[in-house]
Parts: structure tokens; C-alpha cells; sequence
């Protein structure tokens, strides 16, 4: 039980650290203007809408990359005994939590909407991963 605990805790750690690299990346890319700052939600809303429609590939990138490396560590890591998949939909739907918040706090096209369901799904193709790596 402890090590699927460590497991899944792992995973989302590492996830976050990939999500939070391309974000940056992203931030890189398309930096705010000036004087806009994230503790300005309207500014930084009226910036987000006006972005064209790859600023938001690397999120999407991120946020996917979160849930399927965090689901396949997850998997690598869990118990002998513990099914791979029940620790990597974990941090799926963990990830999943987390995307729906990010989305009713930032304003997002309406097709990166299709991203929510995606979180599970790579996360099962992350357990599917974190399995066969196992064998």
C-alpha cells in the first residue's frame, strides 16, 4: 500500500515537472506584455483571448504529457502485487481534477475542451506502458 502511495505521489510529481517545463517553454514563446501580471486575472484574461490558436499547442502538450508520464511512472513504481493501471488512472484523474480547475480559472478556446477526456485515456495508455515495462 505505502509503495502505491509513493507511486502515485511520484508520478504526479514528475508529471507536474514536465507539465510545468513545457508551460514555461510556452511562456517563453509567447511572453505577457507588459505590465500584465497573473494577479490581474481580467488583464491576463483579455491577453489568453487574444492569442492565436498555437499558444495553446504546448499546454495542451503539457497537460497531456502530465497525465501519460505521471500514469507510466506511476505504474513502473506501484506494488508487485498492485495492477498498474489502478495507480496510473489514479494520477489520471488526479491530472484530470486539475485541468478542469485550470479550465474554469483561464479563459480557453472551447475546443481544448476535447483535452478533458484525453487525460484518462493517456493515462490508460501510460498504464499500459508502466505494465509492459514491468514485464
Amino acid at each position: 500500500m505505502n509503495r502505491d502511495v509513493f507511486a502515485v505521489a511520484t508520478g504526479l510529481l514528475v508529471g507536474m515537472a514536465v507539465n510545468m517545463f513545457l508551460v514555461q517553454l510556452n511562456a517563453d514563446l509567447y511572453p505577457m506584455p507588459e505590465g500584465v501580471t497573473w494577479e490581474d486575472g481580467e488583464a491576463v484574461g483579455r491577453w489568453i483571448e487574444g492569442q492565436p490558436w498555437s499558444f495553446f499547442l504546448l499546454p495542451l502538450l503539457a497537460h497531456l504529457g502530465q497525465s501519460f508520464v505521471g500514469a507510466t511512472l506511476a505504474g513502473l513504481l506501484c506494488g508487485l502485487q498492485t495492477d498498474p493501471m489502478r495507480p496510473a488512472l489514479i494520477v489520471g484523474f488526479l491530472t484530470l481534477a486539475g485541468g478542469l480547475a485550470n479550465m474554469l480559472m483561464l479563459p480557453h478556446p472551447p475546443w481544448m475542451l476535447s483535452e478533458i477526456p484525453l487525460y484518462i485515456v493517456v493515462a490508460w495508455l501510460g498504464g499500459w506502458a508502466g505494465r509492459a515495462a514491468r514485464t
